[in-house]
């Protein structure tokens, strides 16, 4: 109708119910650590054989029973043990390569020969077996040979055999005394004292006995029996 004011119909108001936001999952802290490895065993070191000892043993002679007979010891001089026992003179003891064997000379029956036994002094072998004096045996670093000095060819000089005593062949052939063979660490070679150029000097030859060379002297150390 012309004249009447309008009215405006009231605002409908929505009430939108609030629901609650569910509750964030409890959430838990594991904290993993990797174990620290126990450290393995230290590897054993490597056997290592030097003139009359071998590591943690050393073989050497005594006369303190009335005549020369070899002994073993362990390394700080404890556990002292005769293994020869004769009224003859035993000496020069040389270690096998793994440590189960030792070389030496005796004079049991009658001049100097060479023996082996084994470590505990059980199973003494003679290997050579003449009318002249042998001595000074030296064992090469991989067992298989033992040098020696002989007198049998009416002076000293160097022979090598195979460990069982056979095949024994002389290295040094000269009117002078050649004596105290050492092994090289690989077994090629031989160290040895000779008195051929007059006075006592150091040499070196090859394992079969060429290649003779004198040292100078200020290439040579000598540690007991050992040159180096």
């Amino acid at each position: 109708m012309t004249g009447q004011t309008q009215k405006t119909p009231p605002a409908v108001v929505r009430v939108v119910p609030t629901v609650p936001a569910a509750p964030a999952p409890a959430v838990t802290l594991v904290v993993t650590s990797t174990p620290t490895p126990a450290p393995s065993a230290p590897k054993p070191l490597p056997v290592a054989v030097t003139g009359s000892s071998i590591v943690g043993r050393i073989a050497f002679t005594s006369d303190r029973d009335g005549n020369g007979e070899i002994y073993v010891m362990n390394a700080d001089g404890s556990g002292q043990t005769m293994l020869t026992n004769n009224d003859a003179w035993d000496g020069r003891p040389s270690w096998s390569a793994d440590g189960s064997r030792i070389a030496f000379h005796s004079y049991r029956d009658g001049n100097s020969e060479i023996y082996v036994m084994n470590a505990d002094g059980s199973g003494q072998t003679r290997l050579t077996n003449n009318d002249a004096e042998e001595k000074t045996p030296a064992w090469s670093p991989n067992g298989a040979d033992i040098a020696f000095i002989s007198h049998r060819d009416g002076n000293y000089e160097i022979y090598v055999m195979n460990a069982d005593g056979s095949g024994q062949t002389m290295l040094t052939n000269n009117d002078a005394w050649d004596g105290r063979p050492s092994w090289s660490p690989d077994g090629s070679r031989i160290a040895f004292h000779s008195y051929r150029d007059g006075n006592s000097e150091i040499y070196v030859m090859n394992a079969d006995g060429s290649g003779v060379i004198r040292l100078p002297r200020q290439h040579v150390i000598q540690i007991g029996d050992q040159l180096l």
